[in-house]
């Protein structure tokens, strides 16, 4: 089975933005530690600050891979681009967010992902990637 995670914006700065909302761990830590608890899993990871740069990927492994996990960051409640190549690919996508999302600020509330993906699952911090992986066994 092939799995790619793929984070948006900022993400490559956990363990040192708002721990407080995102914890101390960065996402590399984490990532060693999904490869160690899902051995049989193929795991391919990507993080970019730029949107189309997040589509490119999104395209690139869209008809080849058996699930992506995709946090896009604040591009979630921006991009309709992301949400419409979400929609033209084959792969399943799981949106999933550290924090809850819908306990924060109301622009954070709308989702251009959501109605694309095969679910949604946030706020169980770094353990929604887990949820996630799990629901693609």
């Amino acid at each position: 089975m092939k799995i790619c995670i793929i984070n948006g914006p900022n993400l490559n700065l956990l363990g040192k933005r708002e721990p407080e909302v995102y914890g101390n761990q960065t996402f590399e830590d984490y990532f060693d530690l999904l490869k160690s608890k899902f051995p049989t899993i193929e795991f391919d990871y990507f993080q970019s600050n730029i949107e189309g740069e997040l589509i490119g990927k999104i395209q690139e492994v869209g008809f080849s891979y058996d699930g992506i996990i995709l946090n896009a960051g604040a591009y979630t409640h921006t991009s309709i681009g992301i949400g419409d190549a979400i929609k033209a690919i084959t792969t399943p996508v799981i949106e999933v967010h550290i924090s809850n999302t819908f306990g924060r600020e109301e622009f954070r509330h709308q989702s251009y992902i959501s109605g694309n993906a095969i679910g949604v699952i946030l706020g169980f911090g770094l353990k929604s990637y887990d949820l996630a992986i799990q629901s693609f066994l």
